[in-house]
């Protein structure tokens, strides 16, 4: 999913089809009285992966490939923080052969707009060459079934 340049662009909640409860917490919070830029990539990170360990049945660390994530972005469109509930919007915006690329959304319970729009992208290497491989089977197949209208091959 490309980033969305004007507001009709963003996306909502009914384009995610998976979500993840997300608390904040004190320490996300930075001297500005909002949750820093960086919290925003741990929670894509802890969304995804826990997604994919639940759709695996197993630690990901385990998998004949490991997903190292070559690229991350992030759009802050107002800002959250503790003691804020929130909840990440999670699908997959492209199935390749060694890569998935997920768009995630970050919203503020009871809110229909998100509060920050994000791209997430797993490359499949060898653990030890750390060259490129196919996306594993079971990983695939848990994309697929959040693939939304996107390429795929």
């Amino acid at each position: 999913m490309p980033q969305p340049t004007r507001p009709e662009e963003l996306p909502a909640r009914a384009d995610f089809p998976v979500w993840r409860a997300m608390p904040t917490r004190w320490a996300d919070n930075d001297q500005y009285g909002h949750a820093n830029n960086v919290v925003y990539y741990s929670w894509f990170d802890t969304a995804v992966n826990g997604w994919l360990m639940e759709q695996v049945g197993a630690d990901v660390r385990d998998l004949p490939a490991i997903g190292i994530v070559a690229e991350t972005s992030c759009r802050y469109l107002s800002p959250v923080g503790f003691p804020d509930p929130l909840a990440v919007g999670l699908r997959v915006a492209r199935l390749g052969h060694s890569s998935i690329t997920y768009a995630l959304a970050v919203f503020r319970d009871g809110e229909p707009s998100p509060c920050a729009v994000g791209r997430f992208v797993h490359v499949y290497v060898d653990p030890t060459t750390r060259r490129p491989v196919p996306v594993p089977d079971v990983v695939r197949a848990a994309a697929a079934a959040i693939t939304s209208g996107a390429s795929t091959g």
